[in-house]
């Protein structure tokens, strides 16, 4: 592509998972988008790695403390400029949104597996 893709978040310092599942997801459609599987060109650590950055890879950076709500940040870095995405949560209100939104959509359903694709009809 021409750039190198990094995916940085940050939340709070009780969140248990890392990467969130938003970051993954993230990760998941931009290596889609690129036809590649994130399962071989995600990097989530690169301590005692040696040597230039593998321009097909798509990183992972982490960041855990206080009260963070969830911050995400897409950055596409190349020569001379970079491009970032970001996404800053405040407050947990905008998620129980979206939660009563997924019920509302869920009330009356056949039984089935849906995801917040389906919630915000992006299908």
């Amino acid at each position: 592509t021409g750039y190198d893709i990094e995916i940085v978040e940050a939340h709070h310092r009780h969140k248990v998972d890392a990467p969130s599942g938003t970051a993954l997801k993230m990760g998941e459609v931009i290596a889609d988008a690129l036809g590649r599987d994130l399962k071989d060109c995600a990097v989530y650590e690169r301590y005692g790695h040696t040597g230039e950055r593998d321009p097909s890879t798509i990183g992972f950076a982490t960041i855990r403390g206080g009260d963070i709500v969830g911050d995400h940040t897409v950055l596409f870095a190349g020569t001379g400029e970079r491009i970032e995405i970001s996404h800053k949560s405040s407050s947990r209100a905008g998620y129980a949104q979206g939660s009563l939104r997924a019920v509302r959509f869920l009330a009356g359903r056949k039984s089935g597996l849906y995801d917040m694709f389906d919630v915000l009809g992006l299908r």
